[in-house]
């Protein structure tokens, strides 16, 4: 199963008839939940109930915009001014007959006079807004499906640029594991050699370096590593799984977060290694930054 991505457009234009033609957009961005918004034109309250219901059963999270709008260059009656039309041929007859001309008027020139032509704007009556709601139920499916599969496109987007930080990720953590041992090596030395300095030669060495021993076992990033590569793992099996993952992706990133804060801050200033230790956790910190950006958008 994809992962998707709320971020979505889908859009069509019908004619139910001869005169009446609308056109059915649907867009969608990213949000916690789902937010639907809807714009009909008056006169449709029931439709626009159903509309909702429709799309709270087909979609989880996103700011979602459904709009329906008539074209009412369509809904013109074009028709004629009578009298300014007829004044002109009176004028043309009354002319003719007082200079004896031949030939008759022409209906070109005189529909072509200012104001000879007239729109009347006809109102949608209910007839019309009961075969505009029937179509709109028609057309509300394929669209939503229209939608998804811009949706799913997204989603394949973002999962391939998400499965490209994991492995960033997972070669971080790898690099880190392999400085792991000369690093607890280092702190062992410099912490005995502190604790030495501060307590002379009196103090019993078997005691200082049980008390060593402790300190760094405390600092060891052992549990670290291993929950962050547990981490990695069930994201990408989330990734595999598809669905609405979304916010359950975002909690992962939080606990990769923390993990990689307690990493940094048990290996700051050992010094040699250790800084590039700190190196590799800022880029992972930097990684799951750049996830939880991409995360934000998905479903």
């Amino acid at each position: 199963m994809a992962i998707y991505s709320m971020t979505g457009f889908a859009r069509a234009q019908v004619q139910v008839q001869d005169q009446l033609v609308y056109t059915l957009s649907l867009k969608s961005v990213n949000h916690r939940f789902l937010d639907v918004q809807l714009r009909l034109p008056s006169g449709l309250d029931a439709l626009e109930m159903e509309l909702r219901r429709v799309l709270k059963e087909s979609l989880v999270r996103g700011h979602v915009e459904l709009t329906l709008s008539v074209d009412r260059s369509a809904q013109l009656k074009t028709g004629y001014n009578r009298e300014l039309v007829a004044n002109y041929l009176g004028a043309f007859r009354a002319a003719q007959e007082e200079f004896g001309l031949a030939g008759g008027p022409d209906l070109n020139t005189a529909l072509r006079l200012p104001g000879a032509l007239q729109g009347e704007s006809r109102g949608t009556g209910d007839e019309e807004l009961s075969a505009l709601a029937a179509s709109v139920r028609e057309q509300i499916g394929p669209l939503l499906d229209s939608l998804k599969v811009m949706r799913a496109r997204e989603g394949e987007a973002l999962a391939g640029i998400l499965y490209a930080s994991l492995d960033r990720l997972a070669e971080a953590v790898a690099g880190v594991a392999l400085l792991r041992p000369e690093v607890e090596q280092r702190y062992q030395e410099r912490l005995t050699q502190r604790l030495t300095a501060a307590t002379g030669l009196e103090f019993n060495r078997q005691r200082l370096l049980e008390e060593v021993a402790v300190l760094v076992d405390r600092s060891d990033i052992a549990e670290e590593l291993e929950r962050m590569t547990t981490h990695i793992g069930h994201f990408r099996e989330l990734l595999r799984a598809g669905g609405e993952v979304g916010k359950k992706l975002d909690f992962l990133l939080q606990e990769m977060n923390r993990e990689a804060n307690t990493l940094l801050s048990k290996t700051g200033g050992v010094g040699g290694q250790g800084t590039r230790i700190t190196e590799l956790g800022l880029a992972m910190k930097a990684e799951i930054e750049k996830a939880r950006e991409q995360i934000q958008n998905v479903e």
